[in-house]
């Protein structure tokens, strides 16, 4: 069972993805990066990519532009500790949907398919974040269902809600069988706490479990899971104090107001 921490935008720096992994997370994500800003060299953009250190780490990226998509692919050069790219269809952001991008590309498998031969063809290995649909009309067609039979990544990190669908309504989990039952990998994402939790991900037949919102405030769950044994958050703080120090790109402000 792998545990993976969920790209979080404006929380996962470099520096908050080295404590997730040094205290049990198998794998991170970068927050969401669109391609087209990479092809132009946007410093701001480019920063979010930087990788500090030899934590396993997907970079997250996002647009529908395959010609950039292919010109970003040329001029990547891998750091260490990068192990591939996550293709985001998750994203709920109005401004996005209104752009045909993030969950506004579930239905689009074909596009989809043709973006992730994009970047197999450089080598790198791939895989999609998506959820279920923008609404529940598109849930109830399985638009998700017909993308993840159509499309060969890696590996699929389904978000058991559909974009229209706030955090306080529950993760629909019985979706997870019918995506397992494709027979491609299934990475289950939402409302994962607890040792329970991850065995009922298990027990469907999920590859592994990604946790975010309750790794913002307590970056040691995932060794708490695995049974690790763990420093105190209070100690965890200043360590990602310390290392913020060496780290030109960082989210401190956001991270230690998630950490008191």
């Amino acid at each position: 069972m792998q545990y993976m921490l969920a790209p979080m935008e404006k929380l996962a720096d470099s520096s908050f993805r080295y404590l997730c992994h040094k205290y049990g997370a198998d794998l991170t994500f970068t927050e969401l990066t669109r391609f087209e800003t990479l092809v132009k060299k946007n410093k701001s953009a480019l920063k979010r990519i930087v990788l500090y250190d030899d934590t396993p780490t997907m970079i997250q990226i996002m647009g529908k532009n395959e010609q950039k998509l292919e010109e970003f692919m040329s001029s990547f050069s891998p750091e260490k500790g990068f192990q591939g790219f996550n293709l985001n269809l998750c994203c709920p952001s109005q401004t996005y949907v209104k752009q045909g991008i993030g969950s506004a590309m579930i239905k689009r498998p074909t596009k989809i398919k043709r973006m992730v031969d994009i970047v197999k063809n450089y080598g790198y290995n791939v895989n999609i974040k998506l959820r279920l649909g923008v609404n529940k009309t598109e849930k109830k067609e399985k638009v998700y269902l017909s993308l993840i039979e159509r499309v060969d990544a890696d590996f699929f990190i389904v978000h058991a809600r559909h974009r229209s669908e706030s955090y306080e309504i529950k993760a629909d989990w019985r979706i997870f069988s019918e995506c397992v039952k494709t027979g491609k990998d299934i990475v289950a994402n939402g409302d994962i706490k607890t040792k329970e939790d991850v065995k009922k991900m298990k027990e469907i037949g999920c590859i592994g479990v990604m946790i975010g919102r309750a790794a913002m405030n307590n970056p040691l769950i995932f060794g708490q899971l695995k049974d690790m044994k763990v420093p105190t958050l209070k100690d965890v703080r200043q360590e990602y104090i310390e290392l913020c120090k060496n780290r030109e790109f960082n989210y401190s402000e956001n991270v230690l107001k998630s950490l008191r």
